[in-house]
């Protein structure tokens, strides 16, 4: 990334899993720094792991405030190394990725829809013992009539590492403007292993046979089950901000990641 000048960043806002780890440092911070309420904060800091930082994204999106992350838990993959020194030099230096989620439309079996956004993936698992059944749809055209499969989920650039990867859906670089649409476990076609979309693509799943082959959909841990249909798009009137130390942001990482 290029470099950039240091900015302040405003009063900050301690937000904190429940874990003891977050908790024990959210004391200490502000115990050190203080803090300002969460209306009147310039910056959020958010301690705690890859879950509670999506659930801060999700939980501030309509606040324009850039997020800072300090691991807390187990990956941190979108969260910076923690320390209680020099956080408001860090945060002056930190530079800033702007994220824009997926956005799921789900209709389940009664015909309900329910509407959430996925920073990472929005998935299709199986419910049941036997395998899904999904024809998928791209901008109006039939592509694939019938994947058989424990599941399908579509993924951005800064979920390609994450569900998508584990996979073995292909990881894909920040600024790229595609989505990674990638099978679980397929059975039919064999070994189908995805396909790479434009990021304006609109994506249809239609569950076949969904009294016998029950299925899922999950937008980053929110779940809707029983689904009939779900269409997926890029919402590009949503935008998170977030702030990484210098030489360890995203597509540092995302780089990283494959050549481990």
């Amino acid at each position: 990334m290029p470099d950039q000048e240091p900015k302040k960043r405003g009063p900050m806002v301690f937000l904190a899993s429940q874990t003891r780890a977050a908790q024990d440092a959210r004391a200490a911070l502000v115990a050190r720094y203080g803090e300002a309420p969460l209306a009147q904060a310039g910056v959020i800091v958010a301690l705690g792991g890859d879950g509670f930082m999506l659930e801060t994204l999700h939980a501030t999106q309509t606040r324009d405030i850039p997020v800072y992350g300090m691991n807390r838990g187990t990956v941190g993959f979108l969260l910076n190394a923690f320390s209680l020194d020099e956080l408001p030099q860090r945060l002056a230096a930190a530079q800033e990725t702007f994220l824009h989620p997926l956005a799921m439309t789900a209709t389940d079996a009664a015909g309900v829809e329910h509407e959430a956004l996925a920073i990472n993936e929005v998935s299709l698992l199986r419910e049941g013992p036997q395998a899904a059944r999904l024809r998928i749809t791209v901008d109006g055209k039939m592509r694939m009539e019938e994947l058989v499969c424990d599941g399908a989920l579509l993924a951005t650039p800064a979920g390609s590492t994450a569900y998508n990867y584990s996979a073995h859906g292909p990881i894909l670089p920040i600024g790229a403007d595609v989505l990674a649409l990638t099978a679980m476990a397929a059975f039919r076609p064999r070994r189908w292993r995805g396909a790479l979309l434009p990021k304006s693509a609109v994506v249809q799943f239609d569950v076949l046979e969904p009294e016998k082959r029950p299925v899922m959909a999950d937008a980053d841990a929110q779940s809707v089950r029983n689904v009939v249909r779900v269409v997926i798009r890029s919402d590009p009137g949503v935008q998170h901000r977030l702030l990484f130390d210098p030489g360890h942001g995203l597509e540092e990482r995302l780089i990283r990641e494959q050549f481990y």
